[in-house]
C-alpha cells in the first residue's frame, strides 16, 4: 500500500470514529506525549515505529503528523539522531495547539469560562491595590481599540486591554499563564470580531469596567466583567442538534 493509501485509509477510520483527521489525532497525541514526558530542547523523539505503536496510527499518517508539527518549530530533524526538541518550543506550542483547536460553541464556552473565573476573581486585589495611576492607564489601552485598522488589529487591542488587567494582579505565574495562552484566546477575539460590528461596543464595555475599578466598586466589577464575557456567546452558531435529540 503507498504512503498516500495508507494516510487516506487511516483518515476514513478516523472520520467514521467521529474525530478529526488521523494526521491531526496522530500530531495532537504526539504533543501530549511530548508534555507527559517534559521533553527539554534537545531532547530526542521517540522513532517514528515507537510513535506508531504509541498513537496507534500508521508509520506513514505518523511521519505525516511530524511533519506537521516541524511546520510549527517545535521539532527539528537531526542527521543520525532523528527528531528533537526545538529552541522556542514554548511558542510553538501556543501556536500548535491555536491552530488545531475546535473553536465550536462548547470550546468557547469552555475558554470564556476559565477568563471568568481568573479575570472576575482578581477583581478584589484589583480594587484593594490598584493605584488610580494604573486604573487611568486602563483608558488610553482601551481607546486603541476604536482606531484599530483590522479584525486582526482590533483583536489585539482587545486582549492587550485585558491583559494589563491581569498584570494588575501582579501575580507572574497568572502573567505567563495569559501569555501562553494569548493564541487561543486572540482566535476567539478575532472570530467574534468577523461575526459583529464591534468596536465601540467593546470599548464601551471596557470602559464600564474601568469605571468600577475607579469607584473602587468590586460587585459592579464582577458583574461588568461577567457580562462582557458572556456577550459573545449570543454570536457563536449553535451546536448540530444529535441525531437522538
Amino acid at each position: 500500500m503507498s504512503e498516500n493509501s495508507q494516510v487516506a485509509r487511516d483518515n476514513v477510520v478516523a472520520r467514521r470514529a467521529g474525530g478529526s483527521s488521523a494526521v491531526d489525532a496522530a500530531a495532537g497525541r504526539i504533543l501530549d506525549l511530548i508534555r507527559a514526558r517534559r521533553l527539554n530542547v534537545g531532547d530526542v523523539l521517540p522513532t517514528e515505529r515507537e510513535l506508531s505503536e504509541i498513537t496507534g496510527a500508521s508509520r506513514n499518517t505518523v511521519r505525516e503528523a511530524l511533519r506537521t508539527i516541524r511546520t510549527y518549530g517545535l521539532i527539528e530533524p537531526k542527521p543520525r539522531v532523528g527528531a528533537v526538541l526545538a529552541d522556542g518550543q514554548s511558542i510553538a506550542i501556543q501556536n500548535f495547539f491555536a491552530a488545531h483547536m475546535d473553536v465550536s460553541r462548547s470550546s468557547f464556552a469552555d475558554i470564556q469560562g476559565f477568563r471568568r473565573i481568573i479575570e472576575v476573581g482578581i477583581g478584589d486585589h484589583i480594587v484593594l491595590n490598584a493605584t488610580n495611576e494604573q486604573i487611568e492607564a486602563l483608558d488610553e489601552i482601551n481607546a486603541r481599540i476604536v482606531d484599530s485598522r483590522s479584525i486582526e488589529e482590533a483583536a489585539e487591542n482587545d486582549f492587550n486591554f485585558h491583559m494589563a488587567l491581569i498584570g494588575l494582579a501582579d501575580n507572574r505565574m497568572l502573567t505567563d499563564m495569559y501569555s501562553f495562552l494569548a493564541p487561543v484566546i486572540l482566535r476567539i477575539m478575532t472570530i467574534g470580531k468577523e461575526m459583529r460590528p464591534v468596536l465601540a461596543d467593546t470599548r464601551a464595555a471596557h470602559g464600564e469596567i474601568i469605571a468600577a475599578l475607579r469607584a473602587r466598586d468590586r460587585l459592579a466589577y464582577a458583574y461588568l466583567m461577567s457580562r462582557h464575557l458572556d456577550f459573545a456567546l449570543r454570536f457563536l452558531p449553535e451546536e448540530p442538534a444529535s441525531e437522538s435529540d
